[in-house]
């Protein structure tokens, strides 16, 4: 009788942990670096002098907004006496075309004021190009990252001036091992915990490197937030977790 109960007990017992213990998971976590959809360095078309910068650091712009603007006092008057020019070359065509009407101009002539006054015309239409490098427009929405020149500075064309970031999505970018990596594919949800905001944020796996580092042995992967970002900041670092079922392959 009490062997029959041992049995009993034991094959209860194997059939309750079986019943009990659900497929392991296991969990692994990377660091992930916040990045801004769009970074961008701008810096000076031209040479010379900042007369205003429009915006500080950590403001935010619209696309299209002056950020910077310099002192084109001289290309501006440059510009005035080109148009002066144009207009005197066309009034000598229209002219020249008058006398011929009259038989007292020659084809010569009339053709030769017409291509004066086509090349004061571009000329002045150069000149014009050139006086858009007086302002540093926002290619999009943003705000200011860093400024590396100030008003009153005096710049040379390639110069780099300010760096300015989205303020629209932001992403992540995350390293984790190559044998981890493997099993990670596009659309993964993950989560992101940030010290700084004490929150944890939603994101999916949106691409994966086609290359492994070669000496770290580890894949990049980039990362797409999910809903709400507010707090987050770029350059901000925090801890990426992914769940996946252990002994997977």
């Amino acid at each position: 009788m009490t062997k029959h109960l041992t049995l009993a007990a034991a094959l209860a017992l194997s059939f309750g942990l079986a019943h009990a213990q659900p497929a392991a998971e296991a969990a692994f976590a990377v660091s992930a670096l916040v990045t801004a959809n769009h970074e961008a360095t701008l810096s000076a078309q031209m040479a010379g002098k900042i007369k205003k910068v429009h915006f500080d650091i950590g403001q935010q712009f619209a696309e299209g907004a002056v950020l910077v603007e310099f002192d084109c006092a001289e290309a501006q008057a440059k510009l005035d006496a080109l148009n002066a020019e144009y207009m005197g070359a066309r009034e000598t065509h229209l002219a020249k075309l008058k006398l011929q009407g009259l038989g007292a101009a020659g084809d010569l002539e009339v053709t030769l004021a017409a291509a004066s006054g086509e090349r004061a015309k571009s000329q002045v239409k150069q000149q014009e190009a050139q006086m858009t490098y007086c302002f540093i427009n926002a290619p999009y929405d943003g705000k200011v990252a860093r400024l590396k020149a100030r008003q009153a500075e005096n710049v040379a064309p390639g110069q780099p001036v300010l760096e300015i970031v989205a303020a629209a999505a932001l992403k992540a970018t995350l390293h984790v091992p190559t044998a981890t990596g493997a099993r990670v594919k596009a659309g993964a949800p993950l989560s992101i915990s940030f010290k700084e905001t004490g929150r944890r944020y939603s994101a999916v796996v949106s691409r994966i490197n086609s290359r492994v580092d070669g000496v770290s042995q580890s894949l990049e992967l980039e990362a797409t937030f999910v809903g709400n970002t507010a707090g987050l900041l770029p350059g901000m670092i925090g801890q990426a977790r992914f769940q996946e079922a252990a002994g997977k392959p």
